[in-house]
């Protein structure tokens, strides 16, 4: 009984590896890991004052990253080379050269002037001031 089983959870086994080969590839057959429309993957946020933007750029400088402000969409698109050390040859790859371009309409208006964009260690933050029409306004209420 303990052989039979054995063979049972190696034959899940098998589908799901195949099933993983499968999801490697998109509907007309082309590698789709990463995914670019998915990747690299953002968060935005709102912090009252600010939008920021988190992007996980691992491999990526300032000089690869271009940042678009149009209106209320905001723009990200760049290019990752891998390309091996001079003198080295590939004998496995996992992490491929890459471009992407994502775009993203922002919940409301900034301040394209005082967009700051900074990289460290792997992760670019994007903060974008709010127009002063948009941010938050405290207003007191007073008794009759």
């Amino acid at each position: 009984m303990l052989r039979r089983w054995s063979e049972f959870e190696r034959s899940f086994a098998a589908l799901d590896e195949l099933r993983r080969y499968m999801n490697l590839y998109d509907e007309r057959g082309r590698r789709a890991w990463p995914n670019q429309s998915t990747w690299p993957r953002m968060n935005l946020y709102d912090n009252g004052s600010d939008l920021v933007l988190k992007m996980a750029a691992p491999g990526l400088s300032e000089s690869d990253i271009e940042l678009t402000l149009t209106g209320e969409t905001l723009t990200v698109a760049g290019k990752r080379e891998v390309n091996p050390p001079e003198g080295y040859s590939v004998h496995r790859q996992e992490r491929g050269s890459i471009e992407f371009k994502r775009s993203f309409a922002l919940p409301s208006r900034v301040d394209g002037e005082k967009v700051v964009a900074t990289v460290t260690d792997g992760v670019m933050t994007v903060t974008m001031p709010k127009a002063a029409e948009d941010k938050p306004r405290q207003i007191s209420v007073k008794a009759n």
